[in-house]
């Protein structure tokens, strides 16, 4: 070719190449702002949904220490009430009513009735509490007796050498007598299998709903949602994960319940980390998503572009060609 060819082909080459380059950009630019507001949207959507499970068996609860608060003046009354509204959420452990010392004198200092499922299909009444069980120290007794108020208590492992014993969570509820004294502190117990199975649940809804399966871009979606408590620890999470995170900053985030995105390599996979406080609890719930699911529509469509960039050089390369053999 001649030499004004080479400078139309290079010129032109120049321009496509510009072209591609900002075309990928821009893209690039979206597609980040995408990708940011889908999983944080996950999070936000999988956080209120456990948390409204959480308040379904709060709601349950209520109604089980409202039938033990109308009858406090026998403990034969106490357990009946307790028994009596236990089938009304079948996810909940067990409910227990643990009395202040001497509240009804025949019992002495330590009565707390549980009422729990038992390996059949219905409810086994236990008296748990004891010197051993003092539960007049227990942090979640003496929080109620102090705050007033209904809580979510800090995450703990129960053992007693029964079908009982295992990883807990318990919403408690100080009831009070009529005169306002304190009569005992109840709670609803639910495990951290159950809610454990819960939270995939939610998860696996997420991935399949239109809104956001939509628009994959190639992405396979390969997200799992993990639970923190306040501290950092890892509540809940996959059987196959094994989170911990040492970041300062994001620890600090957990702790005040604040939202947040960080890059980090979990069992030895690159992943990012979108994770926000969870309404009501001291609890922060975190999506979790492979960087190489994320970065398959820059790949696909870098690998696109500079194709139909290649193509239009050959193109022009031969219209170069043709113009200068005319």
């Amino acid at each position: 070719m001649k030499r004004q060819s080479w400078y139309i082909l290079a010129s032109l080459s120049i321009v496509i190449l510009l072209v591609t380059s900002l075309s990928y950009m821009a893209f690039s630019a979206a597609m980040r702002v995408e990708t940011q507001g889908r999983y944080s949207g996950v999070q936000n959507s999988v956080s209120a949904q456990l948390g409204g499970t959480l308040g379904r068996i709060e709601m349950s609860a209520n109604n089980v220490f409202n039938e033990v608060e109308k009858r406090l003046s026998t403990p034969e009354a106490a357990i009946n009430a307790l028994e009596s509204e236990s089938d009304l959420n079948p996810d909940v452990r067990g409910y227990f009513a643990a009395f202040v010392p001497n509240f009804f004198p025949e019992k002495g200092t330590w009565f707390e009735p549980y009422v729990h499922h038992n390996d059949t299909t219905g409810y086994t009444v236990s008296q748990v509490g004891s010197a051993r069980h003092d539960y007049t120290k227990s942090p979640w007794f003496i929080r109620a007796r102090n705050i007033k108020m209904a809580f979510w208590s800090d995450p703990y492992f129960y053992y007693d050498g029964t079908n009982i014993s295992g990883h807990y969570c318990t919403y408690v509820k100080p009831l009070y007598t009529l005169d306002g004294s304190l009569a005992c502190v109840c709670g609803a117990d639910i495990t951290f299998e159950w809610l454990n199975t819960e939270l995939e649940r939610i998860v696996t809804r997420c991935r399949y709903t239109p809104q956001f399966s939509r628009f994959k871009f190639m992405r396979d979606f390969e997200f799992y949602a993990v639970v923190f408590y306040k501290d950092g620890t890892c509540l809940l999470h996959p059987s196959d994960k094994n989170i911990t995170i040492k970041d300062e900053k994001v620890l600090k985030d957990i702790e005040e319940g604040r939202t947040g995105i960080i890059d980090m390599d979990i069992d030895g996979v690159p992943s990012r980390v979108f994770y926000g406080g969870i309404e009501n609890l001291e609890w922060s719930l975190a999506i979790i998503a492979p960087i190489s699911d994320l970065n398959k529509p820059f790949l696909y469509i870098g690998i696109g572009l500079a194709l139909l960039a290649l193509i239009g050089i050959i193109i022009v390369y031969f219209i170069c060609r043709r113009i200068n053999n005319a």
